[in-house]
C-alpha cells in the first residue's frame, strides 16, 4: 500500500521572505512529517493596499532565491499567475483540483492570521479543504473563542511554536528605508537581490 503524500502549503505576502517564514516551514515539515512544503507568493492580496505591494515577480525571485537550498521546498506561480485579487479558498482549490483527494494538505500560516479564520471566506470549506498549522510564538495565548474553535476542529487546527516567529517583513522593510542590516534575517541571496533591485527604498 503506498503512502498518502502529505505537503505543506506556505502562503504569503513574502515582501520580503526571511529566515522566520524558512524556520516556520521547517519546523512544520518536520514535526508533521510532510513530504514538502509548497511557498505560494500572494498574486494580490485581498487585504493589503496594491500601491504599498512589492510586485509579485520580485516577490516570487526572492522566494525562489530564500528556498533554493532546501530539496524539501518548493515555489508555486499558481496565485500570481491567476492575476487577480485571491483567497485562501481559491488557492486550495486549485491545490485540489491539481493533487485530488488523496494527498494530505496543511495550510501554514501565523496563528495571528489562524485567527481571523472564522471571517475567511468559505471558512467551512476551507477545513473541508486542509488542515491548518498555526505558527505561534512561544507563550502565545489563544483567545478563549479561538480555543473553543480550535478545539471543535482538533483534527484539522494545529498549534506549532516557533521562536523565529518574531521577524517580521514590516520590520525587515523599515530597516532597508532606514540603511540598516538585514543580515540573519533573510538570506543572503535574499538580501543581495533587495540591494541589487533598490527594493523598500522610498
Amino acid at each position: 500500500m503506498s503512502k498518502q503524500l502529505k505537503i505543506g502549503i506556505m502562503g504569503g505576502t513574502f515582501d520580503p521572505i526571511h529566515y522566520g517564514h524558512l524556520i516556520t516551514a521547517e519546523a512544520a515539515r518536520d514535526e508533521f512529517k510532510l513530504d514538502y512544503v509548497l511557498f505560494i507568493p500572494a498574486g494580490v492580496p485581498p487585504h493589503k493596499n496594491p500601491a504599498e505591494v512589492t510586485n509579485a515577480e520580485h516577490r516570487y525571485q526572492m522566494t525562489v532565491f530564500a528556498t533554493l537550498t532546501n530539496p524539501h521546498f518548493e515555489v508555486s506561480r499558481v496565485d500570481i499567475d491567476r492575476g487577480k485579487v485571491t483567497y485562501t479558498i481559491d488557492t486550495l482549490r486549485d491545490l485540489r483540483n491539481v493533487y485530488g483527494s488523496e494527498v494530505e494538505l496543511y495550510f501554514i500560516t501565523g496563528a495571528d492570521a489562524v485567527a481571523e479564520i472564522m471571517s475567511w471566506k468559505n471558512a467551512e470549506e476551507l477545513l473541508k479543504l486542509s488542515s491548518f498549522i498555526a505558527a505561534t510564538r512561544p507563550g502565545y495565548q489563544l483567545r478563549p473563542q479561538l480555543q473553543q474553535w480550535f478545539s471543535e476542529h482538533e483534527s484539522q487546527l494545529h498549534l506549532l511554536q516557533v521562536p523565529a516567529m518574531a521577524i517580521s517583513s514590516t520590520d525587515i522593510r523599515r530597516r532597508v528605508r532606514e540603511h540598516k542590516s538585514i543580515r540573519y534575517l533573510v538570506p543572503e541571496t535574499v538580501e543581495y537581490y533587495i540591494r541589487k533591485n533598490s527594493l523598500y527604498l522610498d
